[in-house]
């Protein structure tokens, strides 16, 4: 029986996977609701792996302490791995992830936040129910003809580039590695940042891109410009962001992850005082929409991270250890150097 300390679990996160273990006898979750952090750590010993969410910290010294307590595997119910210290665990704990669960789930919901903000659908909808139906301040703007700009042409991004495409608006895209044989038309950041009606990114936090919207990029950006961020929170630095709404050189922001979202993000707030002023103040701002890392939350997208997450686990720990997502920090290709010498990291 392979034993998994399960940190940060929620209701679906419950609901999701005990239905997919009662499938595989071999793997006993224990379901802790408090996130992993160097003080909780110690809740890990006795068990052989861990499961982690993207607001558990994984850092040098929790993996010291998994390790001291006998843990060998990490396993990221997610795509990012921003969060652990891959290369303080080479050696010592496998770390596996769930490189795709559904990039529609994620896509679409970008794509909501994109028709709900230029459309006015929340002003809307909060006008209705005090049965104000008064059109006075909704006029939005056509999709058809814009220019959409997609930061990342993995998998979501391309899905979000054919929803673009389906609303007839013409797409441009910027990706550090850009896909092969596409009819994508790439362009250099500087440019998309300056023809773009509306950019939407879809690309990893790494310390290349973390903050790479900046003050300078919102400079050259046009007026007026419509901003979605589905991804990771530092990929925008927020707080040039708010200046940038406030100068009204952003036209709106669509935000699902926030840089500062791990003590705020997952949790009712509702009945205290929100410390993050700088989060309380982009709340405040009529063409901000921020929902609460909740793209990737669709039934079908829970599925498939739990089975994912399991036939990770299995993997690792059967037979040869071999597992397709495990992420090698052998080398600088954290996600491809393994697949390439077709062998364990260590």
């Amino acid at each position: 029986m392979i034993k998994v300390a399960f940190f940060d679990a929620k209701e679906y996160d419950i609901q999701s996977f005990t239905k997919v273990a009662e499938g595989n006898p071999k793997v006993a979750f224990k379901f802790l609701e408090t996130k992993l952090t160097e003080d909780t750590a110690d809740l890990a010993k006795g068990f052989d792996a861990v499961c982690v969410f993207v607001n558990d910290t994984v850092s040098a010294a929790v993996i010291d302490k998994l390790y001291e307590h006998g843990v060998r595997l990490i396993a990221l119910r997610c795509a990012g791995y921003n969060n652990v210290d891959v290369a303080k665990a080479y050696g010592k704990i496998h770390v596996v992830h769930v490189p795709a669960y559904s990039p529609y789930a994620v896509a679409e919901h970008a794509a909501a936040l994109l028709l709900t903000s230029v459309r006015r659908i929340h002003k809307a909808y909060n006008r209705t129910r005090d049965f104000n139906f008064s059109l006075n301040g909704l006029t939005g703007f056509d999709l058809h003809g814009k220019t959409a700009g997609i930061i990342g042409t993995g998998k979501i991004g391309r899905i979000f580039l054919g929803i673009c495409r389906g609303f007839g608006m013409n797409v441009i895209a910027y990706d550090a590695y850009p896909a092969k044989d596409s009819d994508i038309e790439y362009v250099p950041l500087e440019e998309l940042l300056e023809r773009s009606d509306i950019i939407s990114l879809h690309c990893p936090l790494t310390e290349q891109t973390r903050h790479m919207i900046d003050a300078d990029a919102i400079a050259r950006m046009k007026k007026g410009v419509v901003i979605l961020n589905t991804s990771r929170g530092a990929l925008i630095d927020a707080e040039a962001l708010l200046e940038g709404i406030k100068a009204r050189k952003i036209g709106a922001a669509c935000l699902d992850v926030y840089e500062e979202e791990a003590d705020i993000f997952f949790e009712d707030r509702s009945g205290h005082i929100l410390n993050d002023e700088l989060l309380a103040r982009l709340l405040s701002m009529p063409n901000v929409i921020v929902t609460s890392h909740q793209a990737f939350l669709t039934e079908e997208a829970l599925g498939n991270i739990a089975e994912t997450t399991v036939n990770n686990i299995l993997s690792c720990f059967e037979n040869d250890g071999m597992c397709d997502n495990e992420l090698c920090y052998r080398c600088g290709n954290i996600e491809t150097c393994k697949k390439e010498r077709k062998q364990r990291c260590f």
